[in-house]
Order: C-alpha cells, then sequence, then structure tokens
C-alpha cells in the first residue's frame, strides 16, 4: 500500500483562510481577527521576500488561497536576512517594535510551520539563513564545530 508522505497534513492544507487567522489571533491573542489578519499579511509578505525556488512553491501550495496569493506577489529580495534581520526589517516597515513585530512573526510561522509539514519546514530552514527556526516555532540547530 502507498502512502502519501502528507497524509497527516491534508486536513491542515485544506485550511481556509478564515481558519488560518483564527489560528493565529487564538495563537497570538490579538483582539481582533482584522489584527490577526494584518500580521498574516506582512508576515508572509516578509516571507515572500525571503523564499525562493520549489520551497517557495510548495509553501504556497499548501497555504489557503488568500495567503498564497500574499506570499507570492512578492518579489524575492537579492540578499536573505538572518532571522533577527527579518523581524528587524518588519518593524522598520510598519513602525512596530521588534518585541511587537517578535511576537507577531512567531505568531504567524508558528501556523505556516503546521501546514507546511515537517519535512517542507526542514528545506525551507535549510534554505533561509540562521535564527528563522525559532520563529517557526522549532530549536535552532547549530553544527558541533
Amino acid at each position: 500500500m502507498m502512502s502519501d508522505r502528507r497524509a497527516p497534513f491534508q486536513h491542515l492544507s485544506a485550511m481556509t483562510y478564515e481558519h488560518l487567522l483564527e489560528k493565529v489571533r487564538y495563537e497570538g491573542a490579538y483582539p481582533t481577527r482584522e489584527r490577526a489578519e494584518e500580521a498574516v499579511r506582512l508576515v508572509l509578505a516578509g516571507l515572500g521576500r525571503q523564499l525562493t525556488g520549489d520551497e517557495r512553491v510548495e509553501l504556497a501550495a499548501r497555504l489557503p488561497h488568500e495567503a498564497a496569493q500574499t506570499l507570492s506577489a512578492q518579489i524575492p529580495d537579492i540578499q536573505p536576512l538572518t532571522g533577527f534581520d527579518f523581524v528587524k526589517d518588519l518593524a522598520d516597515r510598519t513602525g512596530a517594535t521588534v518585541a511587537t513585530m517578535r511576537w507577531d512573526t512567531g505568531s504567524v510561522l508558528c501556523a505556516v510551520a503546521a501546514l507546511a509539514g515537517p519535512d517542507l519546514l526542514t528545506r525551507i530552514l535549510h534554505q533561509l539563513p540562521s535564527g528563522y527556526a525559532l520563529l517557526f516555532g522549532r530549536a535552532e540547530l547549530t553544527p558541533a564545530a
């Protein structure tokens, strides 16, 4: 019997945009759906400027349509940002504090990690510079010296 490696995550990939917003709203303890949606759009746009290649395409395919559009509409930056610089860049773009933007980023990317699944998330983290694992809710592992 053949198995689909993504099978445990099929119910997540069928998540609607409204469910994604509610998940982010709950995880981020946002007072309104609108505030959660603002965080989702901002963080996914930023992520879309960092991801390239197959990982970008596969992630977009697993996101709800509206979220995938936000991610895919971005032109990837020439110079990738570290996790800290990613958060700082989003804070600079919005005028928010780095602490607030770190909260928003973690709230959104943890939901994205669940939709991506462990295999795709591992590939995404290998593509991105250091500092993103914690943003996605994973431990940051570094090779031994």
